[in-house]
């Protein structure tokens, strides 16, 4: 093992908080197999978050195999070989039969109107016969009670387009029952449940995106957005890859993706490395490395003229807006910060002020802008107060994004974004698990040590900066909207 130097960030805060500073000492550790380890320690309480951030996410998956890292997540929790079953051994064999019969089950649903209906039931009644035998050794849920059995709160996991975390927060007497749950699983986790589990993700699809106004214009207004780069499909799957993917094909994906020089563990609170990093070793440390997966080549081509999108859904209207933006190791990322803060957070923001207040066009407008790994989108949700229309609520929003570009910001109204910011980051920071949360998050995309620059470079955007990056990225030729109208109004273009 051999261990980096220690990295000290100082931050300055507000000015009205001068007097103060904000220090994070992060250790930061590699394991000879490319396993990373931060720690960051705080000896306030007895406990410490824990997160391990696997760097891959459905920007990582290719076509026929979308929502597999999602899917992958949900299998991570169904336990090992020693965790999750009364015996492995006796296990083994109805694995082999489930897989034997899942297999080509799904295959004949897959042919649709020509598929054997008999044989489908045949092989339906033999599939439920085994699912029912092997029920009867799963130890269901035995990670999740271990975990809560010992004082651990928080247990969770998340995938998006770039990163998967896994975390919790657990008591410091707690380390090597962490250690030891968490290596098992990422040395030798057993996909058991699968088809019962793939069935559970295709209900949150159809829970989340298929019967949802709002999900289902997220995802046509990405998939119209990007015609190349694979951000282009949804983070949970397309409906008929999440209900024909295979077993094998999670694996795979596993093996390639979960290898520890892929990951990186987050320890924020009562952890000292003295002591901690002898027992991250023992545990991991013999887990094999894999060669490194990659970066996604794709470029996504320059974008030459707005592209619309028309949702039909028994709901309210709405519209989304998606402007192409570069990554995160861009200095203009920076700025889209501000420009988020700035057009959308809070009552004194000023799509808010302007379309849902002062104007009463809208009820709700808001902006996503945050980081990615690669070229992304930068969003605005609008939704029109009844009975004005999506292209009252177009109109006055365009008006607003043109007074942006044509006029530079107040210098005082910029200082008040910028409080704002550097307040929600640093109560942010409060907790052991907001800590871990933020180091955690930049590590997935770009490296954890990005949080050294966001307050100085917040500080130093100017309002030609506003003006500039405005004008580059917020044009109707790099824009996609998507509307969602009823179906009896359906004629294209906002309505």
């Amino acid at each position: 093992m051999r261990t980096s130097v220690c990295f000290f960030i100082l931050f300055s805060l507000l000015p009205v908080f001068a007097a103060e500073s904000l220090r994070l000492d992060v250790q930061e550790f590699d394991l000879s197999n490319g396993l990373k380890i931060l720690i960051l320690e705080r000896h306030d309480s007895p406990t410490f978050a824990a997160q391990m951030v696997f760097k891959v996410g459905s920007v990582d998956e290719r076509p026929g195999i979308t929502g597999v890292a999602h899917l992958l997540e949900h299998m991570m929790y169904k336990g090992t070989q020693i965790m999750g079953i009364k015996d492995y051994q006796q296990e083994l064999p109805l694995l082999k039969g489930i897989e034997a019969v899942g297999v080509p089950l799904w295959e004949e649903k897959a042919k649709g109107e020509k598929a054997d209906q008999q044989k489908i039931v045949t092989l339906q009644k033999k599939l439920d016969e085994l699912q029912a035998q092997h029920r009867k050794l799963v130890l269901k849920d035995e990670l999740w009670e271990t975990y809560l059995k010992n004082g651990a709160a928080g247990l969770n996991a998340s995938t998006g387009s770039d990163y998967t975390h896994y975390y919790c927060s657990i008591p410091s007497n707690r380390l090597e029952l962490w250690c030891w749950l968490e290596s098992d699983r990422m040395r030798s986790p057993v996909f058991r449940e699968f088809y019962s589990e793939r069935d559970v993700v295709t209900e949150e699809r159809r829970r989340s995106i298929d019967n949802n106004p709002q999900g289902l214009l997220w995802e046509q207004l990405v998939g119209a957005a990007f015609i190349a780069h694979p951000y282009q499909w949804p983070v949970i799957g397309w409906m008929s890859d999440i209900c024909t993917i295979r077993r094998e094909e999670v694996e795979e994906f596993w093996r390639i993706h979960y290898a520890p020089n892929n990951c990186t563990l987050v320890f924020v609170g009562d952890v000292r490395p003295n002591q901690a990093l002898p027992m991250i070793e023992r545990y991991f440390g013999a887990i094999p490395s894999q060669p490194p997966p990659g970066r996604v080549e794709t470029v996504e081509p320059e974008q030459r003229g707005e592209r619309r999108v028309e949702v039909e859904f028994d709901a309210e209207p709405m519209v989304f807006l998606g402007y192409h933006k570069p990554a995160i190791d861009s200095p203009d990322q920076y700025v889209l910060d501000i420009l988020e803060s700035l057009l959308s957070e809070g009552r004194t923001s000023r799509l808010y002020k302007s379309l849902v207040l002062e104007k009463q066009i809208a009820v709700e407008a808001r902006a996503y802008g945050g980081p990615d790994k690669y070229p992304g989108l930068f969003i605005f949700v609008l939704v029109p107060r009844s009975p004005h229309t999506a292209a009252d609520v177009l109109a006055a929003f365009d008006a607003e994004m043109e007074k942006m570009i044509a006029q530079p910001v107040e210098a005082n109204e910029l200082q008040k974004v910028k409080n704002r910011l550097r307040v929600d980051f640093i109560r942010g920071l409060e907790t052991n698990e907001g800590l871990a949360n933020k180091i955690a998050y930049y590590e997935g995309l770009y490296g954890w040590k990005y949080v050294n620059t966001l307050l100085e470079n917040w500080d130093a955007i100017t309002p030609a900066d506003i003006q500039r990056v405005a004008g580059k990225y917020f044009i109707r030729s790099n824009r996609t909207m998507a509307q969602l109208v009823k179906p009896s109004e359906s004629k294209g273009g906002a309505q």
